[in-house]
C-alpha cells in the first residue's frame, strides 16, 4: 500500500503526466522535451529522474545522445494495468488545448530532427536514410553560389540564423528586427561566424527603415504572422525592392493552434493560400505564386512559400503603401 501510495502521488503531477503522454509517442532527449513542454531543463530532468526511479521511464543511449522512453514494465510488465488506465485518459484528452499544443511542438521537434543530418541516420530502423555527407545546409549554400551578388533584406530577422546564411552568398544583407535584445544576439552570432557584410537595423515590418528600391530580394521568413498588419508589411517589402526585384515570403498556412499567441507572440494564425497571394498582388507584385514549402502528416503546421516580382513601375507600390498608412496610427523610427 505504501508503494502504491507513492506511485499515485508521483502521477498526481501534471508535468509528469504530460511527459508520459509525449513519450508514448516518441523517445526523446531532455532538450527536446524541454522545448515540447515549455519547462525548465532542470525541472524536466528532475521529473524524468523520478519517473525512471519508479520504473515508468527507461533511458537509452544512441549515437552519443541520451533518450527517454516508456519503460517495458509500464507497457507490458508489472505496471501494465496502470498503463491501461493512463492510455485511456490520454486518448480521452486528445482534444484538450494543452495536449494539442504539446502535440504540435512534438511534431516540430520531429521535423527538426529529420532535417538535422548531423545525427540523421543514427536510427537503424530506417537505414535507407543513412547518406554520409548529405546536408540541407550544404545544399542551400551550394544553390546560393549559383546566384549573382545581390543585396538582400532579411525582414524580421530574429536571432540572425537566416541572415548569416544569406550573407554567405549575398553581396550585402540588411537585417531588420523590432527588438534591440534580439538584434544584439544576432550581431553576436555574426561575429562568431566572422560575417561582416550585414547592416543591422531596428524597425517595424510595417515601417521599414530602408529607402525605396534598395534591395534585390526582400525576405520575410516566418515573420509575417508577427506583423500588426501583414498586408502593410508585404507592401513595405515591395517598396524597398528594386524594379524587377523579388519579394519572398515563408510563413504558415492557416491553422487552429491558438496557443502560439501567448507562447510565441503570433498575431495571426497563418494565412490562406489565396489570401497570401492576394496580398502579394495588392502590393504591386507580378507573377505572384504560392506553394507548399513543407508539410508533414500529423503536423498542424504547413509552411507556405510565396514569391512575387516588383513591377518596373513603382507607382502602384507607392500608392498601396500610402493607402495602407492613410488611417494608420503606427509610428516608428524612419531612417530612410
Amino acid at each position: 500500500m505504501k508503494a502504491a501510495s507513492g506511485l499515485y502521488r508521483l502521477l498526481g503531477d501534471e508535468a509528469r503526466l504530460r511527459l508520459l503522454r509525449v513519450l508514448r509517442r516518441e523517445r526523446l532527449n531532455v532538450t527536446e522535451l524541454t522545448g515540447i513542454l515549455g519547462l525548465a531543463q532542470s525541472g524536466v530532468s528532475r521529473h524524468l529522474g523520478l519517473l525512471k526511479e519508479a520504473g515508468l521511464v527507461a533511458e537509452e543511449k544512441d549515437a552519443g545522445f541520451t533518450y527517454y522512453c516508456l519503460s517495458p514494465a509500464l507497457q507490458d510488465g508489472a505496471h501494465q494495468p496502470l498503463w491501461t488506465v493512463l492510455a485511456a485518459q490520454f486518448d480521452g484528452a486528445a482534444g484538450d488545448a494543452a495536449v494539442r499544443a504539446d502535440e504540435a511542438r512534438l511534431q516540430e521537434v520531429l521535423r527538426l530532427r529529420k532535417e538535422n543530418f548531423d545525427t540523421h541516420g543514427a536510427d537503424t530502423r530506417d537505414a535507407r536514410q543513412l547518406v554520409p555527407g548529405r546536408s540541407w545546409a550544404a545544399w542551400s549554400r551550394a544553390l546560393g553560389m549559383l546566384l549573382p551578388p545581390m543585396t538582400v533584406a532579411d525582414l524580421g530577422c530574429g536571432e540572425g540564423y537566416l541572415t548569416v546564411e544569406a550573407a554567405r552568398w549575398a553581396a550585402r544583407v540588411v537585417a531588420v528586427d523590432r527588438s534591440d535584445v534580439v538584434l544584439e544576439r544576432a550581431r553576436a552570432l555574426a561575429r562568431r561566424r566572422r560575417v561582416s557584410n550585414v547592416v543591422w537595423k531596428r524597425g517595424e515590418l510595417e515601417n521599414l527603415p530602408i529607402r525605396d528600391a534598395a534591395v534585390d530580394v526582400a525576405l520575410l521568413s516566418q515573420a509575417l504572422h508577427h506583423a500588426t498588419s501583414p498586408a502593410r508589411a508585404i507592401a513595405e517589402a515591395a517598396r524597398i525592392a528594386v524594379p524587377g526585384g523579388r519579394v519572398l515570403v515563408l510563413d504558415l498556412r492557416e491553422h487552429q493552434e491558438d496557443w502560439v499567441r501567448a507562447k510565441l507572440g503570433d498575431r495571426t494564425l497563418g494565412f490562406k493560400d489565396e489570401e497570401l497571394k492576394r496580398m502579394m498582388i495588392d502590393a504591386g507584385l507580378r507573377d505572384a505564386k504560392v506553394s507548399v514549402g513543407a508539410r508533414k502528416a500529423g503536423d498542424p503546421f504547413t509552411v507556405l512559400i510565396a514569391s512575387g516580382t516588383k513591377r518596373a513601375s513603382t507607382a502602384k507600390t507607392r500608392k498601396t503603401v500610402t493607402n495602407l498608412r492613410k488611417h494608420d496610427t503606427f509610428r516608428g523610427p524612419d531612417e530612410r
